[in-house]
């Protein structure tokens, strides 16, 4: 408990905290977020992560900054002291700027699917090889329901998609790779595919609308993977699916400059617990291992609470 008191006693490192509780940042982020010092910002960051406030993730060279579990005093406070955040004089500019970088984040993706439509699949396929697993994620499409596939690219997963669906809509960021999939969709003539440009941070469709997301080695181009797990949960009818492949954690650091990758893939405990918190009941998790020169996918059914639990939990 004095250590909590101590780390959080000073306007900077309340700054910090209060900042983190919204996302996980860079120390060059962060400094740009307060407009501070590199050096200043880092001997903060130091004294809240060594009282257990704060956690690093090293990612590559890069080490990102969140709000841990290290100190069991703050989780109890926690609650308190996100109610008082909109007391700290420079709350507002603070958002300002975190809602600014991960723009940033996101532009800067954007721009990079946008300038590499045409040659995409042959990129990523040569430069981040995997095992195959869209068959195994193809299989795990319930029959019946409405899908969404987030991030679709240049279309790969559509018609498969279509022959499971009644109804298949595909949303990506990129107008340039959505015109690949309109040409890569010309050729067939399937007519339940709909396209949709959208941001998976906010997705053009209304609540409780799909039966069943899917999102294929999109989430580690996310600039905030935890909002965009929450988003889903939002599209999802009560007892919908989300069935996630993306990359288990590497080492590639060449992979943020080549594919604009904005994390070297995940964890799978980090993985568990932003769907917990983005209100995913059930959740699976399981590998699809890989052999040499490859990297394991990690491939995720979570599933959201029935219309009968979430009338239960009201009641």
């Amino acid at each position: 408990m004095l250590e909590t008191f101590k780390a959080l006693a000073d306007p900077c490192r309340l700054r910090l905290t209060a900042i983190l509780l919204s996302g996980e940042f860079t120390v060059q982020e962060l400094t740009r977020i307060m407009d501070m010092g590199q050096s200043r910002v880092s001997r903060h960051l130091k004294i809240l992560a060594e009282a257990g406030v704060l956690t690093v993730k090293r990612q590559g060279t890069w080490s990102y900054f969140r709000v841990g579990d290290g100190a069991s005093f703050f989780a109890t406070i926690r609650t308190a002291f996100e109610r008082e955040l909109h007391t700290l004089p420079e709350r507002s500019s603070d958002l300002a700027a975190v809602a600014a970088v991960l723009e940033e984040r996101r532009r800067r993706s954007q721009d990079f699917f946008d300038r590499h439509a045409r040659q995409w699949d042959d990129l990523a396929r040569t430069l981040l090889p995997v095992p195959e697993y869209r068959q195994h994620l193809l299989g795990m499409v319930p029959e019946g329901v409405a899908v969404l596939e987030i991030g679709t690219g240049t279309g790969g997963l559509l018609m498969e998609l279509s022959a499971r669906s009644p109804k298949v809509i595909g949303v990506d960021h990129s107008p340039a790779m959505l015109e690949e999939a309109h040409r890569r969709l010309a050729n067939n003539s399937a007519n339940n595919i709909e396209l949709r440009l959208g941001e998976m941070t906010h997705l053009p469709l209304p609540d409780a609308s799909v039966g069943c997301v899917v999102a294929s080695m999109v989430l580690h181009h996310a600039a905030d993977p935890a909002t965009v797990l929450a988003e889903i949960n939002r599209v999802l009818v009560p007892g919908g699916v989300l069935l996630l492949a993306d990359l288990a954690r590497h080492e590639r650091e060449a992979a943020r400059e080549q594919l604009a990758d904005q994390w070297l893939g995940f964890e799978e405990a980090e993985l568990l617990t932003w769907l917990k918190l983005a209100g995913f009941a059930t959740i699976n998790i399981e590998q699809i291992a890989a052999v040499t020169g490859e990297e394991t996918v990690l491939l995720v059914r979570g599933e959201t609470n029935s219309l009968k639990e979430l009338q239960a939990h009201h009641n």
